[in-house]
């Protein structure tokens, strides 16, 4: 039966298929978020359980985590015995999870959200979502994070849900012939990633817009937020920690602040952008010397940093806990109630005589924690900077609360703290744990440079609506802190630069907003461009064997010209080479010289029914030759203006660069074609205006200096001269 016989037999079959579609497409959303959700259960469950087995075990189930056990108990009642159990566990699981990824997957190593963001923008890391990958780092995923190193899982969380979304839309063809769509659910399974690392839907959402995509629609925030909340209320189901919770630091935060305290929020502020700049300075350039040298001993790097970590964190009750468990310690409120769920009362955090104690621990845990952080970032492992980010900033604030607390007891008459005798809570006045969650706001926002989504995900964590405003303090004061080192606004976080010094033709976020070094007003497309003389084009009407031989140039697609008297090569449109490839392999009976056209007036659709020349035939020509077959006739040209981008991206070569650069991140595309006045002067790609903003930026420093050493030279030269004349 004929498709149109068909239509007619069943007629409501068309419409109930477009009823379908847009079902189909909310149903992939759901499906991939609640596998995300399910696997980051798992996993979750796995890291803390094996983080737990280095310390102890619980007597009545070795499978029960430490924090729902009644008899948990250490493995020796000797400390040092405990002490090197402790060590060879982590040096176990660091040892199992490097050689696991250095000898099935190198790609599951990292954090993977720079790569994905780059995925995103259009750049083809082939395999990278695929299932040796994903298979690869959820295994190893665990025992990294359990074998004590200074690093977290949100980051390889995105990189696992991304894999789980990608392999399950490529079931249908809707979304696998669709590079938009596969992109659209991308970002949608960074937003569910993240909701399942911090319990956070709205921050998971927040993260996704702010960090993984320059360019959202209403549609594809819904549909993240669908992704993200179908993550969460499957996680939620699961209840892994058996304690209601998503995450182990879930707490609640419902005490005051004061006035007076604006000041201590600052110094938390001022710390976060100290934080944030010199860990993504130190650990890039560590990673460039990683990359010089210990890139071909990953396994043996790893297990040193887990041996490194584990003797300077054993010490140390603050480091020696998992990493969630402490940030759960850190940032729950004092209370006479407390049990063993929190181990705060057992580390004297709450008890004003071991103050001193609390700042000691606090501070060596603050520097070994950034220390390791900057080292660790980067190794051979499944490895985030989240949570290391979040605790050490949560030990810096829990000092600046105890220390402040210290200093209203023994200064509680000054009229600095009126406002607490004025108060008639019973609440203590300084509450340390909420400097603590301050701090580790600061210390994240400084490290991602990203100033929505940490309070979003702060607040979703806590319900500490109360703590907005000291909140938006810390976090402008960071930013400040954060842009003056920078020497501006266009540096961005971590992943950002990381794909800068990685070289990848890929615009951040803070690019082409016009205030970057090299993105100024003097600054035009001209200068990026690559001239119509270095181009590989096509023309109007050609034969197959010069668009072969075109073809073989491996570029991704070719301006088509015609040539204008006077006018130079006139535009006619721009050809995809993958879509004219497949287009010249369907039409396998064309000879060489058969002639094709580009025009979209005139010209035969696609196949001919009859010889194009005289090779075709079984008789040799006549009157001898070179034996070279030529054809006999001239045929119609056949018309591939179907595979033509008529309307292709232009823009005019004095246009300045930074509005290229929003060009590129708003509309999308690769390359855009350089006309002026209907005649092609150029292309300019992703690549070519990165290269010329970076080398005008690089002239720029360069002159400053220079200007800079010379100014200090006539001043000393005058000086001199002065001085002699006297």
């Amino acid at each position: 039966m004929t498709s149109l016989g068909w239509n007619l037999a069943f007629p409501k079959i068309p419409k109930v298929a477009k009823f379908l579609q847009p079902l189909s497409n909310w149903l992939v959303f759901l499906i991939a978020g609640l596998s995300i959700g399910l696997l980051s259960g798992v996993l979750s469950i796995l890291s803390v359980w094996l983080a737990n087995l280095k310390s102890g075990r619980c007597v009545d189930n070795l499978s029960t985590l430490k924090t729902t056990c009644v008899d948990w108990r250490e493995w020796s009642d000797w400390s040092i015995l405990n002490y090197f159990i402790y060590i060879l566990f982590s040096i176990f699981f660091a040892f199992v999870a490097a050689f696991a990824v250095h000898r099935l997957s190198q790609q599951a190593s990292g954090s993977g959200i720079s790569e994905i963001k780059c995925i995103i923008a259009g750049v083809d890391y082939p395999g990278y979502l695929h299932w040796p990958v994903l298979a690869v780092k959820a295994c190893t995923l665990p025992l990294a994070i359990a074998c004590g190193l200074s690093i977290g899982k949100e980051g390889p969380s995105v990189h696992v849900a991304c894999c789980i979304a990608h392999l399950q839309a490529s079931l249908f063809p809707y979304f696998r012939k669709s590079t938009a769509k596969m992109r659209e659910i991308l970002v949608a399974a960074s937003a569910a990633g993240v909701a399942c690392a911090f319990g956070s839907p709205i921050g998971g959402v927040m993260f996704s817009i702010e960090e993984m995509t320059h360019t959202h629609t209403t549609k594809m925030i819904w549909r993240s937020f669908f992704c993200a909340l179908a993550a969460t209320a499957m996680l939620s189901a699961l209840n892994p920690f058996h304690t209601g919770k998503l995450v182990l630091f879930q707490v609640s935060h419902d005490t005051s602040w004061h006035f007076f305290e604006i000041v201590y929020f600052i110094v938390l502020g001022v710390f976060g952008g100290l934080f944030g700049s010199v860990v993504i300075k130190l650990n890039l350039a560590y990673t460039e010397v990683r990359r010089r040298h210990l890139h071909r001993y990953p396994v043996s790097e790893a297990v040193i940093l887990a041996l490194v970590s584990g003797v300077l964190s054993y010490p140390n009750p603050l480091l020696r806990i998992d990493m969630t468990e402490g940030l759960a310690m850190l940032l729950r409120e004092c209370s006479p109630g407390n049990n063993s769920d929190n181990h705060i009362e057992d580390y004297g955090m709450c008890d004003a005589s071991q103050a001193w104690t609390t700042i000691h621990r606090t501070l060596l845990a603050t520097v070994i924690r950034t220390v390791l952080l900057i080292i660790t970032y980067g190794c051979g492992v499944p490895a985030g900077l989240f949570v290391p980010s979040l605790a050490a900033g949560a030990t810096f604030g829990r000092l600046v609360g105890t220390v402040s607390a210290m200093v209203h007891a023994r200064y509680a008459h000054m009229p600095f703290f009126a406002e607490c005798h004025a108060s008639a809570s019973q609440a203590p006045c300084i509450s340390p744990p909420t400097y603590a969650l301050l701090g580790a706001a600061a210390a994240l926002s400084g490290v991602l440079r990203i100033w929505v989504t940490v309070p979003i995900i702060i607040f979703e964590l806590t319900g500490a609506l109360g703590h907005i405003l000291p909140t938006m303090i810390v976090l402008i004061t960071t930013k400040g802190v954060s842009d003056w080192l920078s020497g501006g606004e266009g540096m961005g976080g971590h992943a950002e630069q990381a794909i800068r010094r990685s070289k990848i033709p890929v615009l951040t976020r803070t690019d082409g907003e016009g205030e970057g070094d090299g993105e100024g007003e003097g600054v035009h497309v001209a200068l990026a461009m690559t001239p119509l003389a270095q181009l590989v084009v096509l023309r109007e009407h050609m034969q197959v064997g010069d668009v072969d031989n075109v073809l073989q140039s491996k570029h991704g697609g070719y301006p088509v010209v015609r040539s204008v008297d006077g006018d130079g090569m006139q535009l006619v449109g721009y050809a995809d080479a993958q879509t004219l490839a497949k287009r010249l392999a369907q039409l396998d009976r064309l000879s060489q010289w058969a002639w094709v056209s580009f025009s979209t007036f005139g010209g035969e659709q696609i196949i001919f029914d009859v010889d194009v020349d005289a090779g075709d035939s079984d008789s040799d020509s006549d009157g001898g030759g070179d034996g070279v077959d030529t054809p006999t006739r001239t045929p119609t040209a056949i018309n591939l203006s179907d595979t033509l981008t008529e309307t292709p991206i232009t823009i005019a070569p004095s246009t300045p660069l930074h509005v290229a650069m929003k060009l590129f991140k708003r509309l999308g595309p690769r390359v855009m074609l350089v006309v002026r006045l209907g005649a092609l002067e150029g292309l300019v790609g992703v690549a070519d205006v990165l290269r010329e903003r970076d080398s005008r930026a690089s002239r720029d420093s360069r002159d400053s200096r220079s200007n800079t050493r010379s100014t200090i030279w006539i001043q000393l030269r005058d000086y001199i001269t002065t001085k002699i004349n006297i």
